[in-house]
């Protein structure tokens, strides 16, 4: 009996394709530091465990499919602080920013519909078009440029009848770019032009080095009714195993509508939303270390890599991640290389091929993307570990 063509034509996941390599490298002894992966090593604040251990009852009930109102009131405190004039009635929580980006798809468009994305971009965005059976029309930006977003003229191009939003990651995942208010207009002039959705997934919006400011798409009044927030509290409070994400608008018929897939599926965690309820009393003070850290781990590993003239890598401004574009054809293999043939005082380094973060078929593939979520230590010997190992593969794969 065969499958569907939905699911064969499903990419693995970039980010944990290589685990097979990897169980083989810690069964003969060796020590494998992940910067495949952004799972935070940061310590979920302790007052989101105190609500889990404090919860009392005798029944585990399903809660509310739009998710628990003391959690949406939570959120829209949250923006509110922000400044940003979000209600709880404009929340849907969600299994993670996952489902939020997935149920917004299958509401806003139909099959076969377009969603225009600049890539390299996280690699589920493809995922979860093939899922809804949406078009993924990328456009490129590049390493040397910093993935900056190209002048509105070339993704006007590729807008069709078939077009239905723009999709961006901002900060951006897989390259760390961030960006300013210049860079949204294109977009948000786009948006109005050709009557189009804009989604922005801005689940890393705390994580902004080097005292730039984040401008959200929620700055743009003129758009309310056309602008998707996908969020979730998996980076910003290090507790991506919850599943707490959101879909966030102004739009009261998207919401309205969207709220049947959130029944369908019941509801999200009910224990996991009491204690993410909690979050909105962490200290502010807890983003300031937290950014401190993440900017000294990000200069410690772009210092390391641009300092190898062959390498070509700009300096990421938000989120925890890197792409590096390496001298070699295949960084694919160079991974899987890393894996079984190459160690330091008994360690090894995990990466991720960056050709799975690109939707056009040949892109990305001498690139890699690091995420920066171990200590600094470890951050060093990986750093060091992937340059020594490049210059070694070299020499057998010229």
């Amino acid at each position: 009996m065969d499958l569907s063509n939905r699911i064969k034509n499903m990419q693995f996941s970039p980010i944990r394709k290589l685990s097979s390599y990897a169980d083989s490298t810690r069964g003969r002894g060796i020590n494998i530091i992940g910067l495949n992966i952004g799972q935070p090593d940061i310590p979920t604040p302790e007052i989101f465990f105190k609500a889990l251990n404090d919860f009392s009852s005798n029944v585990l009930e399903y809660s509310d499919s739009r998710g628990i109102e003391p959690l949406r009131k939570s959120m829209s405190k949250y923006y509110t602080d922000l400044g940003y004039d979000i209600n709880d009635t404009d929340i849907l929580i969600t299994n993670g920013g996952s489902e939020a980006l997935l149920f917004t798809l299958l509401s806003i468009c139909d099959v076969d519909d377009e969603v225009i994305i600049p890539e390299p971009f996280y690699t589920n965005y493809n995922s979860f078009s093939d899922i809804a059976s949406v078009k993924v029309v990328p456009f490129k930006t590049l390493a040397e440029e910093g993935f900056k977003l190209p002048k509105a003229e070339d993704i006007e191009k590729l807008i069709s009848p078939k077009t239905k939003a723009l999709l961006i990651s901002n900060p951006g995942n897989p390259t760390g770019a961030v960006y300013d208010r210049e860079d949204l207009n294109k977009l948000v002039n786009l948006a109005i032009k050709h009557n189009l959705y804009i989604i922005s997934d801005e689940v890393y919006r705390e994580f902004v080095y080097d005292n730039l400011t984040f401008t959200s798409l929620l700055d743009f009044p003129e758009i309310k009714d056309r602008v998707i927030i996908i969020d979730s509290i998996s980076k910003r409070y290090s507790a991506c195993g919850a599943r707490i994400g959101s879909l966030v608008t102004k739009n009261v018929n998207l919401i309205s509508n969207a709220l049947k897939l959130c029944q369908a599926r019941l509801c999200s965690p009910t224990l996991e939303q009491l204690a993410a309820a909690e979050l909105i009393n962490v200290s502010k003070d807890y983003f300031t270390e937290v950014i401190r850290e993440y900017q000294e781990r990000r200069d410690i590993l772009f210092n390391a890599l641009t300092a190898v003239p062959d390498i070509i890598c700009k300096k990421p401004s938000g989120a925890f991640y890197l792409i590096a574009k390496l001298p070699i054809e295949d960084a694919e293999k160079f991974a899987v290389w890393l894996l079984e043939n190459f160690s330091m005082n008994n360690k090894t380094v995990m990466i991720a091929p960056a050709s799975g973060f690109y939707s056009t078929k040949g892109l990305g593939k001498d690139e890699i993307r690091l995420s920066y979520c171990v200590n600094q230590e470890e951050l060093k010997a990986a750093a060091e570990i992937v340059i020594e190992g490049l210059k070694e593969y070299k020499k057998y794969n010229k």
